[in-house]
């Protein structure tokens, strides 16, 4: 793991300006990273009218980039360690730049989700150097400033991605249809391309941990044939390959944590560190940041189809009616941090799943009631309870996962956190297809579609109730007071691990930009 002496570089020192130029770069490559998966949440409905997309098609242009996105976190933050964090970065910036172009030109939606795939792995490549870069760059008494900033600048983003997505598609520029919410990325990533190579400190860890290609082999191949056959499946008729596929997934998923074993034990290297859930509370908030990942994922997407495919809701309509739900997380995260965490412990965090169920639940009983003629302030209500919800859990849930971790771990375990989360927003996308689209039927006459939406709406909303519902119980398992006031307990920055892997990952010092990782689904 890298500590404060463990780069190659030392930060620079407080009078040159440099270095306020290389953080503005890396907190836009970051919100850039947030913005283009809330955009695309917004546009799903227009690409799929535009493009002639499928069910499955949509779902994969969401899942798709997630998957990515988690399995190459780890090993990102690896790569930059080895070979160096700027460079990295530069080479993710890069790529990120052209799958956003090859995205914006796609010809057909099969390339769409190709390109969106790619995009994901070059943000994992993106992504993981920017807490490295930070650390490398500034001192330990500016870094409470710059995590602040960063703190804001998800806030903003959770808000103005969803707007931003739906201006783009509403004004439909130059007759590009919902293209323009990827080709936008294109000047600020070229811009932050030139700009890094200037700007940025190069930094390296001078041990860095060895990279572990088979087992992120084996995660990619155990969560494909667990997901394809999900979102295939009723489109296919549920063949008898996709149980088997399921299982087999099961089969792939022993032989990663077999090999993840004798990699410990040879090299000290391994994908995952399975020592970690010996720990109880890291297993089970392991198992709440997956489960929680499972809601969103299902969610953002069906939420989104149901005010624009089954309302008939333009894009515009559809994104200014998710801001309430936006600033109420934001609002109650900072306050769950600052004030309610520090003195009631893991209760916020629970309260903040029950919240969440309530708002869902009133959500239900809102669309049962108004059915096809309700309106945006109507649904106003649900959504800000559930964004209270959500930001009571959001912000300190790293931190009380991390609390029992040993020092010399925390920075696999954060990689860890974030990447199963996205695995867990992955599964929750692949799961529409059982929850919501399984809940209508195949052949719907265009006067049944938006009713046959309202209800699979209400159907999946039953399901996230579910899910939240069990994260609350999950959560007794979790450290009853937060990290810094426990006896013994691990506060190291994650920002000054080899594997700090998200601007949204866990620190205690920003726990605001918990955010970004969990609006991304």
């Amino acid at each position: 793991m890298t500590s404060p002496s463990s780069t190659l570089t030392s930060p620079r020192p407080e009078g040159d300006r440099r270095r306020w130029y290389a953080l503005a770069i890396v907190m836009t490559a970051a919100f850039m990273d947030l913005v283009d998966v809330t955009i695309v949440n917004i546009a799903i409905p227009s690409i799929q009218q535009d493009a002639g997309a499928t069910f499955s098609q949509i779902q994969w242009i969401t899942a798709g980039y997630a998957l990515a996105f988690a399995a190459g976190l780890i090993t990102g933050g690896r790569l930059g360690d080895i070979h160096g964090r700027k460079r990295l970065f530069l080479v993710g910036i890069g790529g990120f730049t052209l799958a956003s172009a090859l995205c914006g030109f796609a010809v057909n939606p099969d390339m769409l989700v190709a390109s969106r795939i790619l995009q994901g792995a070059m943000a994992a490549l993106m992504v993981p150097q920017v807490l490295s870069i930070v650390h490398a760059t500034f001192p330990a008494h500016e870094r409470g400033k710059v995590f602040g900033l960063f703190g804001a600048i998800v806030g903003l983003g959770a808000v103005s991605g969803p707007l931003l997505g739906a201006l783009l598609t509403e004004w439909n520029l130059f007759g590009l249809e919902w293209r323009p919410i990827f080709l936008i990325n294109l000047p600020v990533g070229i811009a932050g391309l030139v700009l890094g190579r200037k700007f940025i400190t190069e930094s390296k860890a001078p041990h860095a941990l060895k990279l572990d290609l088979v087992g992120v082999a084996l995660v990619v191949l155990g969560l494909l044939m667990l997901l394809y056959p999900l979102i295939r499946g009723r489109e296919l008729g549920w063949p008898v390959w996709g149980y088997v596929s399921m299982g087999g997934a099961l089969v792939v998923f022993g032989a990663l944590v077999a090999y993840e074993k004798r990699k410990a034990a040879r090299d000290g290297s391994p994908l995952i560190e399975l020592s970690l859930f010996k720990v109880k509370s890291f297993a089970a908030g392991i198992a709440v940041q997956t489960v929680f990942g499972i809601g969103l994922g299902i969610f953002f997407l069906v939420w989104t189809l149901y005010m624009q495919t089954g309302l008939g809701w333009s894009p515009l309509r559809a994104g200014l009616t998710g801001v309430p739900f936006s600033i109420a997380v934001s609002l109650a995260a900072g306050l769950s941090v600052q004030k309610l965490v520090p003195r009631f412990g893991r209760k916020v965090l629970q309260a903040g799943a029950l919240t969440m169920t309530a708002g869902v639940l009133l959500y239900i009983w809102e669309s049962e009631r108004y059915g096809m003629s309700i309106a945006p302030w109507q649904m106003a209500l649900p959504l800000i309870v559930m964004g209270v919800g959500m930001g009571l859990i959001v912000a300190p849930l790293t931190d009380a996962v991390l609390s029992g971790v040993p020092r010399e771990h925390s920075g696999s375990a954060s990689g860890l956190i974030n990447t199963v989360q996205q695995m867990g927003n992955a599964l929750g996308l692949a799961l529409v297809s059982v929850v919501f689209f399984g809940a209508m039927s195949d052949h719907l006459s265009p006067r049944d579609v938006g009713p046959a939406f309202v209800d699979a709406f209400q159907q999946a909303l039953v399901w996230v109730a579910v899910v939240m519902t069990a994260i609350f119980l999950l959560m007794f398992a979790l450290p009853k007071r937060p990290a810094q006031h426990m006896e013994g307990a691990d506060t190291t920055d994650p920002a000054d691990t080899a594997e700090a892997t998200d601007p949204a990952g866990a620190t205690d010092t920003a726990p605001a930009k918990e955010q970004e990782s969990e609006l991304v689904g």
